[in-house]
């Protein structure tokens, strides 16, 4: 570990000024099943008309998103959120790929002071009536695009983060600010949850992905939260692509901890087998745990291609390079290089008990030839002539 020996930036914080108009949106995705139609989706949810929502800037045609998620608004509630009650909206985003993304978007109060927004992370984290809301709204877009599900399974495994989204930054005068001014040690303690000021090089290493594209917007990425200020306020881009690479970072750990657990439960199965007596001359014991492990395979290496292909950057534009970074940030190709290093194992697996089954295939060829030899020898002795 480096340590910094640069004292804290003895410049007073433009940020504790600062006065915020914006919104926290925390997204909870899901993985619920193989695979969802979104085509019947569309016609399950159409009294609550659902969008096929694509990015909508210009350099936007530099990402291609072969199937467009869904996405509806589940309604609005009064949530707890430290000792506030705020209102919420509730919405949902639908991938095809087996992922269905909760948003609950927290307005704020006009100009609020950069310290309560910064506060507003932490009551967030730790806001159970969302946690709570996120249940209730899954079960009930379960349960409406239930038949819009192949294979329905709710996964142990979830994935968290959160936007901050700021529309305009004002000064004390309440003329508008540059978000160029903020400093990483003004929005450490907002991404990374730190009441303590970071060292220069901490600060170098968690926040090092920060983003522009016009004067007036900024995207700061960090693992598990977003800072984004963005005064166009139907242009929701950048948010897009961060949820999409969160939704694939999901599918990634799902089959990472599916083949985790497979590889066990198949070492177990080929010990039952081989335990379970003598080789058989007249059927291939494996048979079904060869038909399992060549499902599994063919499963896992469709989803993670679907998933890997569900949206492709054809340049390095900005909302390219923010989504590049997100998928650094959540370290996607090494959760691929792992599917791919147990898919490898359970090919090669496969190719062991299946040419094994093929030796004692041929084995039995072989032993019938020579009973076929010693029957012909045998019956032209007996045999009179």
């Amino acid at each position: 570990m480096s340590v910094s020996l640069v004292g804290p930036d003895p410049r007073p914080s433009p940020a504790s000024a600062l006065r915020v108009d914006g919104a926290a949106i925390v997204y909870r995705l899901y993985d619920v099943g193989y695979e969802i139609a979104l085509d019947r989706a569309l016609d399950l949810l159409a009294a609550s008309a659902p969008e096929r929502v694509r990015p909508i800037r210009g350099e936007a045609q530099a990402i291609q998103i072969v199937n467009p998620p869904v996405t509806v608004i589940l309604g609005h509630e009064q949530v707890a959120v430290g000792d506030v009650v705020r209102p919420v909206e509730l919405s949902a985003r639908i991938f095809d790929f087996g992922v269905v993304s909760l948003r609950a978007r927290v307005d704020l109060p006009p100009a609020l002071p950069w310290d309560d927004f910064t506060a507003l992370g932490s009551a967030l984290e730790t806001a159970p009536a969302i946690a709570a809301s996120f249940a209730h709204h899954l079960r009930m877009l379960s349960e409406r695009i239930a038949s819009a599900i192949e294979r329905p399974a709710l996964a142990p495994q979830t994935e968290d983060f959160v936007v901050y989204r700021v529309g305009r930054l004002l000064g004390p005068d309440g003329a508008a600010v540059s978000p160029q001014t903020l400093r990483d040690e003004d929005v450490a303690p907002l991404l990374l949850n730190e009441t303590r000021p970071l060292s220069a090089a901490a600060r170098r290493e968690l926040l090092p992905h920060r983003f522009s594209y016009y004067e007036d917007d900024l995207a700061i990425l960090s693992w598990e939260n977003a800072l984004v200020v963005e005064p166009r306020v139907h242009d929701a881009d950048v948010q897009f692509v961060l949820e999409f690479a969160n939704a694939q970072l999901l599918e990634l750990r799902y089959y990472d901890a599916m083949l985790d657990a497979e590889l066990p439960r198949m070492y177990d199965r080929i010990a039952a087998l081989r335990r379970g007596g003598g080789r058989s001359l007249l059927r291939n014991r494996y048979a079904g745990l060869l038909a399992t492990l060549q499902a599994q395979v063919a499963d896992s290496t469709e989803i993670v291609e679907r998933v890997d292909n569900a949206l492709k950057v054809t340049d390095d534009v900005y909302l390219a390079r923010v989504y590049t970074a997100a998928l650094e940030i959540f370290r996607a190709r090494v959760w691929r290089a792992g599917i791919d290093r147990k898919l490898a194992i359970v090919r090669e697996t496969y190719g062991m008990l299946n040419g094994e089954a093929q030796a004692t295939r041929a084995e039995a060829l072989e032993l019938a030839i020579v009973v076929l030899i010693v029957l012909e020898i045998v019956l032209a002795f007996v045999l009179p002539h």
